[in-house]
């Protein structure tokens, strides 16, 4: 069996409801080596200022109180601050920060507690103990410029100052309109939905051979989700873009009511 035309999607995409694929940019290896060096210097300098009062605080205590004061500053400098540093700016450092990064999960949500602890334990062995060159060579390689604490908590570093641009809506062809309304229609798969999108967005950039061929395939796939089939004569482009926009309004209307039920039920207590 033939791969599907609309088999496209990729597992570094994000969709939204309305099946557009978002693929939020990752941080490239220059930014990340500006942000670690930042926050490298940044916990260099805490560690100093936390061995200058270690140094005070157990000048007259014996040995054994000042290594168990020293392990405690090592825990505090290189695990303890920067994961509540990280959890409580929901994936940001002082690096990150000054450079604009951000980092998220492998589903573009915000980091908690857990992944930005597992980042730092493994980041005081790649980094710290081995002088960064694991994580130089992983991020490297890496698709999303992922080090190995990246890959062990499931996250990856992104570009926070990118503004997101989404394509307008498909809008409703008039003549279609009341057939759309009356029709009966299934969820989208995913891919087909995205494709769909993606075909009615570059209309004007296709040949036109191309177009008639592509967009009957596309709208012979979408069929199989609607019933009855749209007016004899309908082109696949009015057809599809019916299709989406009434999908679209349909979503909309269906949350729309799942949120005034909502606040019916919260407002009776």
């Amino acid at each position: 069996m033939s791969t599907p035309e609309y088999a496209t999607l990729t597992a570094d995409d994000l969709v939204t409801g309305e099946a557009v694929a978002l693929d939020l940019p990752a941080a490239g290896l220059g930014s990340r080596i500006a942000s670690g060096l930042i926050d490298v210097t940044a916990t260099l300098v805490l560690l100093i200022a936390m061995i200058f009062l270690l140094v005070t605080a157990t000048l007259q205590t014996d040995a054994a109180l000042a290594w168990v004061a020293w392990i405690g500053a090592l825990v505090v400098v290189f695990i303890a601050v920067p994961t509540a540093v990280e959890t409580l700016t929901r994936g940001k450092s002082l690096g990150k920060v000054a450079v604009g990064l951000r980092t998220v999960r492998d589903d573009a949500g915000p980091i908690t507690f857990q992944h930005a602890l597992i980042r730092s334990l493994v980041g005081f062995v790649e980094v710290y103990l081995l002088s960064g060159t694991p994580a130089f060579f992983s991020a490297l390689v890496s698709s999303r410029g992922k080090r190995l604490g990246d890959y062990a908590a499931g996250t990856y570093v992104v570009r926070d100052r990118v503004r997101l641009r989404l394509a307008p809506p498909t809008p409703m062809p008039p003549p279609l309109a009341g057939w759309a309304r009356a029709a009966d229609m299934a969820s989208l798969p995913t891919g087909l939905a995205l494709a769909a999108r993606q075909f009615l967005g570059r209309l004007p950039a296709i040949d036109p051979a191309a177009r008639a061929s592509l967009g009957g395939r596309l709208a012979q796939q979408v069929q199989q989700y609607v019933a009855p089939a749209p007016p004899p004569g309908t082109p696949p482009e009015e057809f599809l873009a019916a299709v989406i926009a009434s999908r679209r309004e349909r979503d909309q209307a269906r949350l729309s009511r799942e949120a005034d039920l909502r606040q019916r039920l919260t407002a009776r207590r």
